[in-house]
């Protein structure tokens, strides 16, 4: 089952509420996604750890629900 850009923002922002967030579907299909996440509370933060918090607040669908998720982070100067 596909999921929706809306829906992938919106968990997104819960768990980080001060985020940017551009989402871009780049097949088509809902299931191969773009997402672009800036916030302050990347700030200091490892680009690893930055992942780690998108992901997390996307729950475990990754690999389920949301088949691929191309990633890119940043503290709002880090642009």
């Amino acid at each position: 089952m596909a999921m929706a850009a809306e829906d992938i923002e919106t968990m997104i922002r819960d768990a980080i509420p001060d985020a940017a967030i551009e989402i871009t579907d780049l097949a088509g299909d809902g299931d191969h996604y773009s997402a672009r996440v800036v916030s302050e509370s990347f700030r200091g933060m490892p680009r690893v750890k930055q992942h780690q918090a998108v992901y997390a607040a996307l729950g475990g669908r990754m690999g389920g629900e949301l088949h691929a998720l191309q990633l890119v982070t940043a503290a709002p100067e880090q642009e």
